[in-house]
Protein backbone atom coordinates (compact mmCIF):
# COMPACT_ATOMS: atom_id res chain seq x y z
CA UNK A 1 0.00 0.00 0.00
CA UNK A 2 1.29 3.71 -0.97
CA UNK A 3 1.90 5.74 2.13
CA UNK A 4 1.12 8.96 2.53
CA UNK A 5 3.08 11.44 4.25
CA UNK A 6 2.03 14.23 6.84
CA UNK A 7 2.34 17.47 5.14
CA UNK A 8 5.13 19.54 5.99
CA UNK A 9 4.00 22.23 9.36
CA UNK A 10 7.09 23.97 9.37
CA UNK A 11 6.07 26.93 7.33
CA UNK A 12 3.18 26.85 9.61
CA UNK A 13 3.93 29.97 11.54
CA UNK A 14 4.74 32.18 8.65
CA UNK A 15 1.36 31.27 6.57
CA UNK A 16 -0.24 32.18 9.93
CA UNK A 17 1.20 35.33 10.26
CA UNK A 18 0.84 36.33 6.30
CA UNK A 19 -3.03 35.24 6.78
CA UNK A 20 -3.03 37.77 10.20
CA UNK A 21 -1.02 40.23 8.45
CA UNK A 22 -4.20 41.11 6.00
CA UNK A 23 -5.95 44.21 6.67
CA UNK A 24 -8.68 42.57 8.18
CA UNK A 25 -9.49 41.63 11.62
CA UNK A 26 -7.96 38.74 13.02
CA UNK A 27 -10.12 35.44 11.99
CA UNK A 28 -12.59 37.78 9.77
CA UNK A 29 -12.79 35.46 6.70
CA UNK A 30 -13.40 32.77 9.17
CA UNK A 31 -12.83 29.62 7.17
CA UNK A 32 -11.69 30.83 4.02
CA UNK A 33 -8.55 31.60 6.46
CA UNK A 34 -8.71 28.06 7.37
CA UNK A 35 -8.50 27.12 4.25
CA UNK A 36 -5.72 29.37 2.96
CA UNK A 37 -3.59 27.51 5.64
CA UNK A 38 -4.00 24.06 5.07
CA UNK A 39 -3.53 24.54 0.95
CA UNK A 40 0.21 26.31 1.88
CA UNK A 41 0.88 23.82 3.92
CA UNK A 42 -0.66 21.03 1.69
CA UNK A 43 2.14 22.82 -1.30
CA UNK A 44 4.33 23.80 1.01
CA UNK A 45 4.34 27.70 0.19
CA UNK A 46 3.68 30.82 1.04
CA UNK A 47 2.03 31.07 -2.29
CA UNK A 48 -0.08 28.38 -3.19
CA UNK A 49 -1.80 27.93 -6.31
CA UNK A 50 -4.76 25.46 -8.35
CA UNK A 51 -3.98 24.54 -11.48
CA UNK A 52 -6.10 22.34 -14.12
CA UNK A 53 -9.02 21.65 -11.39
CA UNK A 54 -9.86 17.77 -12.09
CA UNK A 55 -13.03 16.39 -11.75
CA UNK A 56 -13.03 12.58 -11.37
CA UNK A 57 -16.33 10.86 -11.70
CA UNK A 58 -16.36 7.17 -10.95
CA UNK A 59 -19.83 4.87 -12.43
CA UNK A 60 -20.68 1.34 -11.42
CA UNK A 61 -23.37 -0.77 -10.58
CA UNK A 62 -24.33 -2.86 -7.08
CA UNK A 63 -25.57 -6.03 -7.06
CA UNK A 64 -27.86 -5.31 -4.25
CA UNK A 65 -30.27 -3.38 -6.17
CA UNK A 66 -31.48 -7.09 -6.93
CA UNK A 67 -33.38 -6.52 -3.66
CA UNK A 68 -35.20 -3.96 -4.31
CA UNK A 69 -33.02 -1.31 -2.16
CA UNK A 70 -33.62 1.60 -4.87
CA UNK A 71 -36.43 3.48 -6.51
CA UNK A 72 -34.66 3.77 -9.94
CA UNK A 73 -33.65 -0.05 -12.11
CA UNK A 74 -30.27 -0.74 -12.46
CA UNK A 75 -30.08 0.46 -16.18
CA UNK A 76 -29.99 4.42 -14.86
CA UNK A 77 -26.47 4.01 -13.74
CA UNK A 78 -25.39 3.75 -17.83
CA UNK A 79 -28.10 6.30 -18.99
CA UNK A 80 -26.37 9.05 -16.44
CA UNK A 81 -23.06 7.95 -17.64
CA UNK A 82 -24.09 8.94 -21.39
CA UNK A 83 -25.91 12.21 -20.04
CA UNK A 84 -22.50 13.00 -18.35
CA UNK A 85 -20.25 12.38 -21.46
CA UNK A 86 -23.25 14.17 -23.95
CA UNK A 87 -23.12 17.28 -21.27
CA UNK A 88 -26.03 17.31 -19.59
CA UNK A 89 -26.02 16.57 -16.39
CA UNK A 90 -25.52 19.04 -13.33
CA UNK A 91 -22.20 17.67 -12.86
CA UNK A 92 -21.46 18.97 -16.46
CA UNK A 93 -23.10 22.69 -15.68
CA UNK A 94 -20.99 23.17 -12.57
CA UNK A 95 -17.79 21.73 -14.07
CA UNK A 96 -18.46 23.83 -17.13
CA UNK A 97 -18.41 27.14 -14.92
CA UNK A 98 -15.81 26.41 -12.47
CA UNK A 99 -13.12 25.84 -14.74
CA UNK A 100 -13.06 21.55 -14.49
CA UNK A 101 -11.68 19.21 -16.72
CA UNK A 102 -14.50 16.00 -16.35
CA UNK A 103 -13.61 12.44 -17.05
CA UNK A 104 -16.32 9.74 -16.73
CA UNK A 105 -14.12 6.73 -15.48
CA UNK A 106 -16.34 3.12 -16.38
CA UNK A 107 -15.09 1.24 -13.11
CA UNK A 108 -18.04 -1.42 -13.68
CA UNK A 109 -20.90 -0.32 -15.20
CA UNK A 110 -23.47 -3.15 -16.37
CA UNK A 111 -23.01 -1.84 -20.15
CA UNK A 112 -20.84 -1.43 -22.48
CA UNK A 113 -20.35 1.37 -24.13
CA UNK A 114 -18.75 3.09 -27.29
CA UNK A 115 -15.77 4.84 -26.60
CA UNK A 116 -15.64 8.20 -26.04
CA UNK A 117 -12.96 11.22 -25.95
CA UNK A 118 -14.44 11.90 -22.07
CA UNK A 119 -14.83 7.85 -21.22
CA UNK A 120 -11.82 5.84 -19.30
CA UNK A 121 -12.86 2.14 -19.76
CA UNK A 122 -11.16 0.88 -16.42
CA UNK A 123 -13.87 -1.64 -15.92
CA UNK A 124 -13.04 -4.61 -13.33
CA UNK A 125 -16.40 -6.22 -13.99
CA UNK A 126 -19.54 -5.99 -14.92
CA UNK A 127 -21.12 -4.53 -11.20
CA UNK A 128 -20.02 -6.19 -8.06
CA UNK A 129 -22.19 -9.06 -6.74
CA UNK A 130 -25.16 -9.34 -4.17
CA UNK A 131 -23.54 -8.77 -0.63
CA UNK A 132 -26.69 -9.78 1.08
CA UNK A 133 -25.24 -12.89 -0.27
CA UNK A 134 -21.71 -12.94 -0.82
CA UNK A 135 -18.93 -9.95 -0.89
CA UNK A 136 -19.59 -7.54 -3.43
CA UNK A 137 -16.33 -8.21 -4.94
CA UNK A 138 -13.06 -10.35 -4.63
CA UNK A 139 -9.87 -9.22 -2.78
CA UNK A 140 -8.25 -9.14 -6.52
CA UNK A 141 -11.22 -7.12 -7.60
CA UNK A 142 -11.10 -4.68 -4.90
CA UNK A 143 -7.03 -4.31 -4.69
CA UNK A 144 -7.18 -3.84 -8.80
CA UNK A 145 -9.62 -0.84 -8.32
CA UNK A 146 -8.10 0.43 -5.83
CA UNK A 147 -4.50 0.56 -8.49
CA UNK A 148 -6.31 1.88 -10.96
CA UNK A 149 -7.53 4.63 -9.49
CA UNK A 150 -3.92 5.31 -7.90
CA UNK A 151 -2.75 5.55 -11.83
CA UNK A 152 -5.65 7.91 -12.74
CA UNK A 153 -4.55 9.88 -10.03
CA UNK A 154 -1.34 10.19 -11.13
CA UNK A 155 -2.19 10.22 -14.96
CA UNK A 156 -3.62 14.09 -14.32
CA UNK A 157 -1.20 15.31 -12.00
CA UNK A 158 1.06 14.34 -15.09
CA UNK A 159 -0.52 16.65 -16.87
CA UNK A 160 -0.60 19.46 -14.46
CA UNK A 161 -3.54 18.80 -12.25
CA UNK A 162 -2.99 19.61 -7.97
CA UNK A 163 -6.93 19.73 -7.56
CA UNK A 164 -9.34 16.83 -7.40
CA UNK A 165 -13.11 16.80 -6.99
CA UNK A 166 -14.58 13.16 -6.61
CA UNK A 167 -18.01 12.57 -8.59
CA UNK A 168 -19.89 9.29 -8.76
CA UNK A 169 -22.79 7.40 -10.20
CA UNK A 170 -23.90 4.13 -9.14
CA UNK A 171 -27.86 3.06 -8.57
CA UNK A 172 -27.72 1.11 -5.24
CA UNK A 173 -23.83 3.27 -3.92
CA UNK A 174 -26.16 4.70 -0.80
CA UNK A 175 -27.02 0.89 0.38
CA UNK A 176 -23.09 0.35 -0.18
CA UNK A 177 -22.17 3.71 1.08
CA UNK A 178 -24.19 3.22 4.16
CA UNK A 179 -22.59 -0.30 5.32
CA UNK A 180 -19.18 1.13 4.97
CA UNK A 181 -20.39 3.50 7.20
CA UNK A 182 -22.27 1.53 9.74
CA UNK A 183 -19.23 -1.01 10.10
CA UNK A 184 -16.03 1.82 9.95
CA UNK A 185 -17.91 4.10 12.27
CA UNK A 186 -19.33 1.56 14.67
CA UNK A 187 -22.48 2.76 14.53
CA UNK A 188 -26.06 0.73 14.00
CA UNK A 189 -27.30 0.86 10.34
CA UNK A 190 -30.16 2.59 11.00
CA UNK A 191 -28.49 6.04 12.02
CA UNK A 192 -26.38 5.29 8.17
CA UNK A 193 -29.54 4.63 5.54
CA UNK A 194 -31.28 7.20 3.90
CA UNK A 195 -33.99 7.76 1.29
CA UNK A 196 -31.22 7.65 -1.47
CA UNK A 197 -32.21 7.95 -4.94
CA UNK A 198 -36.17 9.12 -2.59
CA UNK A 199 -37.45 5.94 -1.49
CA UNK A 200 -40.79 6.05 0.62
CA UNK A 201 -41.45 5.34 4.17
CA UNK A 202 -41.95 1.19 3.20
CA UNK A 203 -39.20 1.64 0.69
CA UNK A 204 -36.95 2.62 3.40
CA UNK A 205 -37.78 0.58 6.26
CA UNK A 206 -37.32 -2.62 3.83
CA UNK A 207 -34.12 -0.70 3.06
CA UNK A 208 -32.70 -0.85 6.49
CA UNK A 209 -33.61 -4.16 7.13
CA UNK A 210 -31.95 -5.76 4.20
CA UNK A 211 -28.74 -4.01 4.59
CA UNK A 212 -28.85 -5.36 8.69
CA UNK A 213 -29.12 -8.85 7.06
CA UNK A 214 -26.38 -7.82 5.03
CA UNK A 215 -23.95 -6.70 7.49
CA UNK A 216 -24.89 -9.77 10.01
CA UNK A 217 -24.35 -12.18 7.21
CA UNK A 218 -20.82 -11.02 6.23
CA UNK A 219 -19.53 -9.92 10.30
CA UNK A 220 -16.43 -11.74 9.77
CA UNK A 221 -15.16 -10.09 6.75
CA UNK A 222 -15.18 -6.41 9.05
CA UNK A 223 -12.15 -6.58 10.94
CA UNK A 224 -10.17 -4.09 8.42
CA UNK A 225 -11.13 -1.33 5.91
CA UNK A 226 -9.69 -3.42 2.99
CA UNK A 227 -12.17 -6.52 3.71
CA UNK A 228 -14.98 -4.06 4.35
CA UNK A 229 -14.15 -2.56 1.33
CA UNK A 230 -14.22 -5.78 -0.70
CA UNK A 231 -17.46 -6.89 1.36
CA UNK A 232 -19.96 -3.85 0.84
CA UNK A 233 -18.06 -1.40 -1.68
CA UNK A 234 -18.87 -0.74 -5.70
CA UNK A 235 -16.05 -1.04 -8.25
CA UNK A 236 -16.71 3.22 -8.15
CA UNK A 237 -16.08 3.34 -4.55
CA UNK A 238 -12.71 1.38 -4.79
CA UNK A 239 -12.00 3.11 -7.71
CA UNK A 240 -11.90 6.46 -5.90
CA UNK A 241 -10.28 5.43 -2.95
CA UNK A 242 -7.16 4.56 -5.42
CA UNK A 243 -7.45 7.89 -6.76
CA UNK A 244 -8.04 9.61 -3.65
CA UNK A 245 -4.82 7.94 -2.29
CA UNK A 246 -2.91 8.90 -5.19
CA UNK A 247 -3.79 12.42 -5.40
CA UNK A 248 -2.70 12.96 -1.76
CA UNK A 249 0.74 11.01 -1.72
CA UNK A 250 1.39 13.70 -4.53
CA UNK A 251 0.24 16.61 -2.46
CA UNK A 252 -2.63 17.46 -4.18
CA UNK A 253 -5.53 18.94 -2.86
CA UNK A 254 -8.73 16.72 -2.75
CA UNK A 255 -12.19 18.87 -2.67
CA UNK A 256 -14.77 15.78 -0.99
CA UNK A 257 -18.06 15.92 -1.77
CA UNK A 258 -20.91 14.15 -0.08
CA UNK A 259 -22.05 10.71 1.34
CA UNK A 260 -20.60 8.40 -1.44
CA UNK A 261 -17.46 10.10 -2.09
CA UNK A 262 -17.14 10.79 1.97
CA UNK A 263 -17.56 7.23 2.70
CA UNK A 264 -14.73 6.17 0.01
CA UNK A 265 -12.93 8.62 1.94
CA UNK A 266 -13.56 7.69 5.18
CA UNK A 267 -12.09 3.80 3.48
CA UNK A 268 -9.08 5.45 2.44
CA UNK A 269 -8.10 7.76 5.43
CA UNK A 270 -8.38 3.91 7.88
CA UNK A 271 -6.27 3.10 5.14
CA UNK A 272 -3.97 5.93 5.49
CA UNK A 273 -5.12 8.33 8.29
CA UNK A 274 -2.70 11.67 7.05
CA UNK A 275 -4.94 11.81 4.20
CA UNK A 276 -7.51 14.00 5.80
CA UNK A 277 -4.38 17.03 5.85
CA UNK A 278 -5.20 17.14 2.40
CA UNK A 279 -8.40 16.91 2.21
CA UNK A 280 -11.53 19.94 2.29
CA UNK A 281 -14.82 18.69 2.63
CA UNK A 282 -17.09 20.59 0.29
CA UNK A 283 -20.50 20.05 1.86
CA UNK A 284 -22.62 18.38 4.06
CA UNK A 285 -25.20 16.35 2.09
CA UNK A 286 -28.77 16.23 2.88
CA UNK A 287 -28.96 12.36 3.08
CA UNK A 288 -29.10 10.52 6.18
CA UNK A 289 -26.02 9.53 7.96
CA UNK A 290 -23.45 12.21 6.15
CA UNK A 291 -23.73 14.47 9.14
CA UNK A 292 -22.52 11.70 11.29
CA UNK A 293 -20.12 10.69 8.65
CA UNK A 294 -18.42 13.97 8.85
CA UNK A 295 -18.51 13.97 12.93
CA UNK A 296 -16.87 10.73 12.86
CA UNK A 297 -14.32 12.11 10.54
CA UNK A 298 -13.81 15.55 13.14
CA UNK A 299 -14.04 17.65 9.99
CA UNK A 300 -16.28 20.70 9.23
CA UNK A 301 -17.49 20.75 5.82
CA UNK A 302 -17.82 24.44 3.94
CA UNK A 303 -21.58 24.45 2.89
CA UNK A 304 -24.80 23.21 4.05
CA UNK A 305 -27.04 23.60 0.62
CA UNK A 306 -29.52 20.28 1.46
CA UNK A 307 -27.97 18.29 -2.06
CA UNK A 308 -27.89 15.40 -2.07
CA UNK A 309 -27.34 14.16 -6.08
CA UNK A 310 -23.82 13.20 -5.67
CA UNK A 311 -21.68 13.41 -9.27
CA UNK A 312 -19.06 15.75 -7.42
CA UNK A 313 -21.75 18.63 -7.79
CA UNK A 314 -21.16 19.66 -3.93
CA UNK A 315 -17.11 19.89 -4.41
CA UNK A 316 -17.44 21.50 -7.88
CA UNK A 317 -19.57 23.96 -6.04
CA UNK A 318 -17.43 24.77 -3.95
CA UNK A 319 -14.15 25.52 -5.33
CA UNK A 320 -15.22 29.09 -5.98
CA UNK A 321 -14.43 29.71 -2.01
CA UNK A 322 -11.22 27.73 -2.00
CA UNK A 323 -10.11 29.74 -5.05
CA UNK A 324 -11.36 32.87 -2.89
CA UNK A 325 -9.02 31.14 0.25
CA UNK A 326 -5.62 31.26 -2.03
CA UNK A 327 -6.70 34.61 -3.88
CA UNK A 328 -6.76 36.66 -0.78
CA UNK A 329 -3.32 34.81 0.49
CA UNK A 330 -1.59 35.60 -2.28
CA UNK A 331 -2.82 39.31 -3.85
CA UNK A 332 -4.57 41.27 -0.48
CA UNK A 333 -2.32 43.91 0.89
CA UNK A 334 -0.74 43.48 4.54
CA UNK A 335 -1.44 46.43 6.99
CA UNK A 336 2.56 47.34 5.91
CA UNK A 337 2.22 47.25 1.82
CA UNK A 338 -0.91 49.48 2.01
CA UNK A 339 -0.14 51.70 4.77
CA UNK A 340 -3.07 50.83 7.05
CA UNK A 341 -2.92 51.12 10.85
CA UNK A 342 -3.15 47.95 12.67
CA UNK A 343 -5.47 47.52 16.29
CA UNK A 344 -4.12 49.00 19.01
Amino acid sequence: MLQINSVNSQLKSALQLAIDSKTKPLGALGALEAVALQIGLIQNTLKPQLNKPMMLVFAGDHGIVEEGVSSFPQAVTAQMVMNFLTGGAAINVFARQNGFGLLVVDSGVNHTFDPHANLIDAKIGFGTRNFLHEPAMTLHQCEQAIKRGVELAAHSISTGSNVFGFGEMGIGNTSSASCLMSVLCNLPIEECVGRGTGLNDNGLTKKIDILRQAIAHNRSNTDDPMKTLMTFGGFETAMMVGAMLGAAQKQAVLLIDGFIATSALLVAAKMQPNILQYCIFSHCSDESGHKSMLEHLQVKPLLHLNLRLGEGTGAALAYPLVQAAVNFLNEMASFESAGVSEKL
